[in-house]
């Protein structure tokens, strides 16, 4: 399928999903939102994608929200079902089908990434960004707060303290801030040396067996609300069905016969 605002390209089990938006510096409005949500239901559906690195073909990675659909009164309205799409209002169901996606999601930020741009890679599973890369959540500074998400996930991601603080300066922080923060697993010095490590990065995760790295997001989502116990029962049961697949098979002949295992995601 294809989309005017969100490209997208598959290359060894890795969707590259690119905001493309490039006038607008990907500023999230409802048509934007709408292609995101389109695109990562699709790719959840699709057997051949194991991995996901999210990233900007603009020359930052996203300047928030869009203000002309802001002003308009949407994100006031956020939250009554008007404007909806299957799953909810657009600007909120764009983060959660990212999280929502069982394929882990690998944000790969350059430049400026603000306000809705840092709801998107809140989402994600794991980030990584560019010398260069800023992050703020602006709501405040313009009287606002923070609504698509990232004031729920970030606390999970980098502890209330840090989430605080971001939040109540609206200042812009830098990648060795956020690093220290540990909201991006590394930081590289341009977009090509930045894309190479995302890319290589997802190709060890697509490597493995992705109904177990399926399974494993989805217990790590879970186990955020649940008693350890009540995680590890569920991991118990996950298990039992892991256990039937041919790629647990695949994994135990392959190690048996000294071999690198071909894993079919069945």
């Amino acid at each position: 399928m294809e989309f005017k605002l969100v490209k997208t390209n598959m290359e060894e089990n890795v969707a590259y999903v690119s905001l493309a938006r490039v006038d607008r510096l990907n500023a999230v409005n409802r048509d934007l939102a709408v292609e995101i949500i389109e695109t990562f239901n699709m790719l959840d559906a699709d057997i051949e994608a194991r991995v996901i690195v999210l990233k900007s073909d603009a020359r930052i990675f996203c300047a928030g929200i869009d203000l002309k659909y802001a002003m308009a009164g949407v994100t006031a309205d956020a939250g009554s079902g008007s404007d909806d799409v299957e799953g909810g209002h657009p600007l909120l169901e764009c983060c959660n089908v990212i999280e929502r996606c069982r394929k882990p999601v690998i944000a790969a930020v350059h430049g400026v990434c603000v306000g809705a741009g840092l709801d998107l890679i809140s989402a994600c599973d794991i980030r990584l960004c560019t010398e260069d890369a800023t992050f703020s959540i602006r709501e405040s500074g313009i009287g606002l707060v923070a609504d698509m998400g990232s004031i729920q996930r970030l606390p999970l991601v980098i502890g209330q303290g840090f989430t605080r603080e971001m939040a109540f300066t609206a200042r812009f922080f830098t990648a060795g801030e956020v690093e220290k923060m540990r909201l991006v697993n590394g930081i590289y010095p341009d977009r090509e040396s930045l894309y190479e490590a995302a890319a290589k990065l997802a190709r060890q995760i697509a490597d493995n067996p992705p109904l177990g790295v399926q399974c494993a997001k989805e217990l790590l989502n879970e186990s955020r609300y649940l008693r350890v116990e009540e995680a590890m029962l569920k991991g118990g049961e996950m298990n039992r069905r892991l256990f039937a697949t041919e790629d647990f098979k695949e994994a135990a002949t392959a190690f048996l016969e000294k071999r690198k295992p071909v894993f079919k995601g069945r």
